[in-house]
């Protein structure tokens, strides 16, 4: 990339944030981000059950009204608040789209394609690498050398994961596209950093819905032809309705909240709850205590978090 195009990715002053003076303090921020990650993974893998009640609704139709939903759904909490949005700048409307593009609109065409290739356990198991990704990649993009500790910690967190949501049939296409939808949720983080502080973790997450809502609303009959405008029944309209308002607006904003306040590379430890949401949701649905190797691959997500939180707080990171 030439020198003289604005960063598209995190610069040096903007991808961590600096170790604080008081100490009670930056514990404080530190433990309201942990509990804003675990928020929004959780929420994230919650949509799972939710997702079970669209299985026959056009995916990327569904996709697209979810995030107007979301956006709508942010912009009315910011005006009962009576909070004004930053106006985003050229290079933030790039970066927001690039985000928009890949986390968002991309994610979901990679996970769909992939999912005609693969079963969803694998799948799952390669997009929980993200951890791991976002603790090499977080420092490298602003010239910092990763913490051999951290990445250990994230691949504790990864195997965890991997635990949790068990395997599957996978090819070597399903492979790829699984990757591709792995670097798309890397880049749901890492792209959103350099416009956090600017914009905010809410106005953040409404510009990226809003631009990944018209870009699945264009695919969608790309996609499924004349299907995208099928009319979704009741359960659908609730089911997408709930997807918009907790798992997109609530989860987005808490998620950019954690990175705003501590930095991609611990809130990336967090994404290793994705599947612990998942499970616990079906324990609520199903009523029913979880099976030993899910219980074991929990308690090594969690191991795996707090190892990495604490030693990022040791070295101020």
């Amino acid at each position: 990339m030439p020198t003289a195009a604005p960063p598209l990715l995190p610069s040096p002053r903007l991808a961590e944030p600096t170790p604080t003076v008081d100490g009670s303090s930056g514990s404080r921020r530190a433990a309201l981000a942990g509990v804003a990650a675990t928020v929004g993974a959780g929420l994230a893998g919650s949509s799972v059950a939710v997702n079970t009640v669209l299985r026959d609704y056009p995916a990327l139709s569904g996709q697209a009204v979810r995030y107007a939903v979301g956006a709508l759904a942010l912009l009315a909490w910011a005006r009962l608040r009576h909070q004004r949005l930053p106006r985003p700048s050229r290079r933030d409307l790039l970066q927001l789209t690039l985000l928009a593009a890949t986390g968002l609109a991309g994610f979901n065409l990679f996970v769909l394609a992939a999912l005609d290739r693969a079963e969803p356990a694998a799948i799952g198991v390669i997009v929980g690498g993200v951890p791991v990704v976002i603790a090499v990649l977080g420092p490298l993009v602003r010239g910092a050398r990763p913490a051999a500790v951290t990445i250990a910690a994230a691949v504790v967190v990864t195997g965890g994961a991997a635990i949790v949501q068990g395997g599957g049939r996978l090819s070597v296409a399903g492979v790829l596209l699984a990757g591709g939808a792995l670097g798309c949720e890397v880049a749901f983080t890492l792209l959103a950093v350099p416009v956090v502080p600017r914009l905010g973790p809410l106005g953040v997450s409404i510009g990226a819905c809003v631009l990944a809502a018209g870009m699945l609303a264009l695919a969608a009959p790309l996609v499924h032809g004349r299907d995208a405008l099928t009319p979704p029944t009741a359960s659908e309209v609730a089911a997408i309705v709930a997807l918009g308002i907790v798992v997109t607006a609530v989860a987005f904003v808490a998620w950019y909240s954690s990175v705003d306040a501590v930095g991609p590379v611990r809130t990336g430890l967090f994404a290793g709850l994705v599947p612990v949401g998942t499970l616990l949701t079906a324990m609520l649905i199903d009523r029913q205590l979880p099976h030993l190797a899910e219980a074991v691959g929990t308690a090594v997500v969690a191991a795996g978090i707090a190892l990495g939180v604490r030693c990022a707080g040791a070295n101020g990171g």
